[in-house]
């Protein structure tokens, strides 16, 4: 079947760019085993194994043949095109724990705070708010709607913070709403949701009583966790609420008009948003969804997608074409974690340790990463913290193991002592992208040349990924993490026994303590001085292992303006940007 008509004229070198492009699409989606693709000078010929693979990819063949596919940008329509590096598992605010799932509920939803383009908190949904002691009133605007055109009310708050932290839910973030008076017993099954310190006096007022004093619970309220969802909305969809486009509402400045799900997601502006005045884009379009960077870079050269991300190898090739390359230092922290459930050989700490010490974090960094901007991995808790008076790490400097393979040795002879004798093959789980997979082999180089470890790779798509770290299936993970608000709290509790994130289960009440001691007070050098003992423990304890603070070098749109990159809140962000001539 011929795709490309012959009035379509294209150059060799456009054509190879088409064909390379859509092979790598093909290659990072295992769900399209089921189309074969060759090419020809002027036509793919495509040949199919069902009718049902060829009606639900012909969709995604269009988006790549120049016929129909639009530009990356459109003054006139004021459109713009993306490529989401995968399909976002969980858009449904209550339960969304990754970063693709919470990057696009940011551009659709709106809590009663929000971020703008410097960082700093400012209104939402709420007009504004007053604090007395534990209690917060927030007042919501007459103008806040939904996407239906319904107004957004103080009992869509109310409702959504029950359903969280409700056990029934499973939320794997309902300890973001610990802070909330009950919270913690009510996720816990001691007390009814009923209980929650969260009330609706009236329509426009919500009134919130804290469990403690939380000197950064406002920046808490602009997470995903913390955004209405109407109650009518869930009870009629059940199990399929925000599974597609067409299940569930926004209140953001924009709503969701498509979903094709693994192929393309497309966002419109809402008519009903109440800052839709002051939005200059009437669509951004996902038409793409690949973690194959040379497959983004090749869709960012031929006009297609106005932004993307380089990696070590695309890096080189952005360089030589003399491209504008951008850079910016995420906040996040990237590491191997261990599982520490009892049936592990990696519940070991001698094991633990012995990896500890046959590991250069900066090899990692200069040799397999080999992009400007990121830095050497020492500790969870990344150098841009604020700590007493100055920065965290410059207060309480990290400990940092040294390479040291001798040692390393005979952490890994009393770790055989301790488990048998031997040594079982280890489960390192990543994602499929080409710099995890090559982080990955790296790793398994190491621990095989320096220990004998026999380290066997499970490349798994983002989706996969997430289900096997919540089950705990997996030795080893390669994992990261971004701060979801502005305080050193969105770290320092990461391992603690009670947050769900923590997937190798990993347990210590020394550590718990501290982070107790962290959260329940306000004095600076109270918190900082636990969290300098939470550090310690972390790697006393060998909890994981830190590989890199991350830094993006990326490629913008020339035409494109007003694009915010940020540590906390969503990043990109393209709710305010704009187009120019």
């Amino acid at each position: 079947m011929n795709f490309l008509p012959k009035n379509v004229a294209m150059s060799p070198s456009k054509q190879a760019s088409t064909r390379e492009t859509y092979q790598r699409l093909i290659n990072s989606n295992t769900e399209m085993r089921g189309v074969y693709v060759t090419s020809r000078t002027k036509e793919f010929q495509v040949s199919i194994r069902s009718m049902t693979s060829f009606l639900k990819y012909c969709g995604l063949l269009c988006l790549l043949l120049p016929v129909c596919v639009q530009a990356a940008v459109s003054s006139e329509a004021r459109t713009i095109m993306i490529a989401l590096t995968e399909e976002p598992p969980q858009l449904n605010s209550m339960k969304a724990t990754d970063q693709v799932s919470i990057f696009v509920l940011g551009h659709l939803m709106e809590g009663l705070v929000r971020y703008d383009r410097r960082g700093r908190l400012v209104p939402g949904v709420a007009e504004s708010w007053d604090v007395e002691d534990l209690t917060y009133t927030f007042t919501l605007r007459k103008d806040a709607r939904w996407s239906d055109g319904q107004p957004v009310t103080a009992r869509d708050f109310v409702f959504s913070w029950r359903n969280t932290l409700d056990p029934v839910t499973a939320s794997e973030y309902a300890f973001i709403l610990y802070p909330v008076k009950h919270g913690e017993a009510i996720n816990k099954g001691k007390r009814p949701i009923t209980e929650l310190g969260v009330v609706a006096e009236d329509d426009r007022t919500l009134i919130v009583t804290l469990e403690r004093p939380t000197a950064y619970f406002l920046k808490l309220c602009a997470f995903a966790s913390y955004l209405p969802v109407r109650e009518d909305v869930v009870r009629a969809k059940k199990d399929r609420y925000a599974a597609d486009a067409d299940d569930f509402l926004m209140n953001g400045p924009f709503r969701l008009e498509e979903w094709v799900h693994g192929a393309s997601l497309r966002m419109v502006k809402n008519e009903h948003y109440w800052d839709r005045d002051n939005i200059y884009l009437n669509e951004i379009n996902a038409a793409y969804v690949t973690s194959d960077t040379r497959a983004r870079l090749n869709l960012f050269l031929d006009d297609k997608i106005v932004y993307t991300s380089l990696d070590g190898d695309t890096y080189k090739d952005a360089l030589s074409n003399q491209l504008r390359i951008r850079s910016f230092t995420t906040g996040s922290v990237f590491f191997l974690e261990y599982n520490h459930r009892e049936d592990r050989a990696t519940a070991n700490l001698n094991l633990r340790r012995a990896i500890q010490h046959a590991y250069d974090p900066d090899e990692m960094v200069n040799k397999v990463l080999a992009t400007p901007g990121n830095l050497t991995g020492v500790s969870v808790f990344p150098v841009w913290l604020d700590g007493i008076e100055g920065k965290f790490r410059d207060e309480f400097p990290a400990p940092i193991a040294d390479r040291n393979i001798p040692r390393a040795r005979e952490y890994l002879a009393a770790a055989k002592r301790e488990l048998g004798g031997t040594i079982p093959p280890l489960v390192l789980l990543v994602s499929d992208s080409p710099t995890a997979t090559k982080q990955a082999e790296y790793i398994q180089g190491e621990l095989l040349n320096n220990l004998g470890l026999d380290i066997r790779i499970d490349k798994q798509i983002f989706k996969q990924r997430l289900a096997k770290m919540t089950s705990g299936d997996f030795d080893i993970v390669g994992a990261g993490w971004g701060p979801d608000f502005d305080d050193i709290m969105t770290f320092g509790d990461l391992f603690a026994s009670w947050n769900l994130n923590n997937r190798g289960r990993y347990s210590n009440p020394r550590y718990d303590e501290q982070v107790r001691t962290a959260m329940n007070s306000v004095d600076p050098a109270t918190r900082m001085r636990a969290m300098s003992k939470a550090q310690q423990i972390l790697f006393d304890d060998a909890v994981v292992l830190p590989q890199y603070e991350q830094g993006v070098i990326y490629l913008l749109h020339p035409k494109l303006r007003g694009v915010v990159r940020r540590v906390t809140g969503v990043d990109p962000d393209f709710t305010r940007a704009r187009i120019i001539q």
